[in-house]
C-alpha cells in the first residue's frame, strides 16, 4: 500500500521540450521574407501590360541601377532598425561624405574655387569612408555613451551635416570629379553597372552576417530586449556603436556611388532620401520597434518600391507623385504588418 502511494506521488520526468515551436517560428520567418515576392511578380505583369519596355533587359538594369544607391541606404537603416534605433542622418551622410572628398581633392581652378585640391586623387575613397565612420562614431557617442534619444540626435545631425555640405559648397555643385570618385558609379563589370554588383554583394554579406553569425543574433537580441541581451552577456553598447558606424559607412559608400554615376556632388544630394529608405524598409517587413525584419525582406521592399515608381513613370505619371507614393506605402505597410502580426485590435 505504502509502495503504491509512494509510486503515485513521485512526479514523472518532464518530457523533453519539443522543437516544433522553433521550427514553426523559423518557417513563419522565412515565409515573411518571401511575402513581397508575389507582389513583385504582380507588378512585373502589370508593368509589361502598361508598357512592353518594362521587362526589357535595358529597363531592368535601369531599375536596378537607379535603386542601387538607395538600396545600400536601406541596408544601412535596416541594421540600425533591427537594434531598435533609427538613424535619420544617413541621408545627409550620403551627401556630405563625397562632398568632403570632392572639396579636399578637386582642383579649385576646375570648380570655380569650390575645391581645395589639398589631397591627391587616390585619397577619395578613404576620405569618403572615413567621414562616414566619424559621423557614425559621433552618433554612437551621443546615443550610446550619453544615452540621448536616437531620433533627436540623428535628426539634429541630419540638419548639421546638410548645413555643412551647403557651407563648403556654397550651395553649388562639385563637378570635374577625379576618376577615383567616379569609377564605381560609372564602370561596368561583365556588362552590368558596377553599382549593381556592389549593392548585391553588400546585401549578400548582410544576409550572411545578420542571419548566420553571432553578431547578427546580437543585433536581434538587442532590438528584442536590450536589458535581457545585456543580462545574457552581450556587450550591447559596443554592438550598438559598431552598428551605427557600419550604417554610416554604408551611407557614405552609397553617396560615392551616386556621385560617380552623376559625375558631380550637388549640395542637396540625398535630400529627402530618408523617406524612400523608411518606405522600403517598412514595406520589406523591418519593424520600427526593433528585433524583427531581415536583409532579404528589406531588399524586396526597395525593389518593389522602385518597380512601382518605374511602372508609374512608363505610364506617364508625373514624378511629383513619388513622395505621395512613399507615404502611402509606409501607412499601408504599417496597417498590414499590424494585422498580420495579430495586433489589429488593442
Amino acid at each position: 500500500m505504502s509502495d503504491t502511494l509512494s509510486t503515485t506521488k513521485t512526479p514523472s520526468p518532464a518530457p523533453p521540450p519539443s522543437a516544433a515551436p522553433s521550427s514553426r517560428s523559423l518557417a513563419i520567418a522565412r515565409l515573411r521574407d518571401l511575402a513581397l515576392v508575389p507582389a513583385i511578380i504582380a507588378v512585373a505583369i502589370v508593368g509589361s501590360i502598361v508598357n512592353p519596355v518594362f521587362l526589357s533587359s535595358d529597363n531592368i538594369i535601369n531599375v536596378l541601377q537607379s535603386m542601387s544607391e538607395i538600396a545600400i541606404l536601406v541596408l544601412a537603416q535596416t541594421i540600425v532598425l533591427i537594434t531598435g534605433k533609427m538613424d535619420l542622418s544617413l541621408e545627409s551622410t550620403f551627401g556630405l561624405a563625397p562632398g568632403i572628398a570632392a572639396w579636399l581633392i578637386v582642383d579649385p581652378a576646375l570648380t570655380r574655387g569650390l575645391g581645395l585640391g589639398v589631397l591627391p586623387d587616390g585619397w577619395a575613397i578613404p576620405v569618403v569612408l572615413l567621414v562616414g565612420a566619424l559621423v557614425g562614431a559621433f552618433n554612437g557617442l551621443l546615443i550610446v555613451r550619453f544615452g540621448l534619444n536616437g531620433f533627436i540626435v540623428t535628426l539634429g545631425m541630419l540638419i548639421i551635416l546638410r548645413g555643412l555640405l551647403t557651407g563648403i559648397s556654397g550651395g553649388q555643385t562639385f563637378f570635374a570629379l577625379p576618376e577615383s570618385m567616379t569609377y564605381l558609379g560609372s564602370a561596368s563589370w561583365f556588362g552590368v553597372p558596377a553599382s549593381i554588383w556592389v549593392s548585391l554583394l553588400l546585401f549578400a554579406a548582410g544576409v550572411v552576417v545578420l542571419g548566420h553569425t553571432r553578431a547578427g543574433r546580437a543585433l536581434y537580441a538587442i532590438g528584442g530586449n536590450e536589458d535581457a541581451a545585456r543580462a545574457a552577456g552581450i556587450r550591447t553598447d559596443r554592438v550598438l556603436w559598431i552598428a551605427l558606424i557600419v550604417a554610416s559607412v554604408l551611407a557614405a559608400l552609397a553617396g560615392l556611388l551616386i556621385s560617380g554615376r552623376l559625375a558631380a556632388v550637388p549640395s542637396a544630394q540625398g535630400s529627402g532620401a530618408i523617406f524612400q529608405v523608411f518606405a522600403a524598409a517598412v514595406i520589406g517587413g523591418v519593424s520600427l520597434n526593433g528585433g524583427r525584419g531581415s536583409v532579404f525582406g528589406a531588399f524586396t521592399g526597395v525593389l518593389l518600391l522602385f518597380m512601382i515608381i518605374n511602372v508609374l513613370t512608363l505610364a506617364g505619371v508625373p514624378a511629383q507623385w513619388t513622395n505621395f507614393l512613399n507615404g502611402a506605402v509606409i501607412l499601408v505597410a504599417l496597417v498590414v504588418s499590424r494585422i498580420t502580426g495579430g495586433k489589429a485590435q488593442t
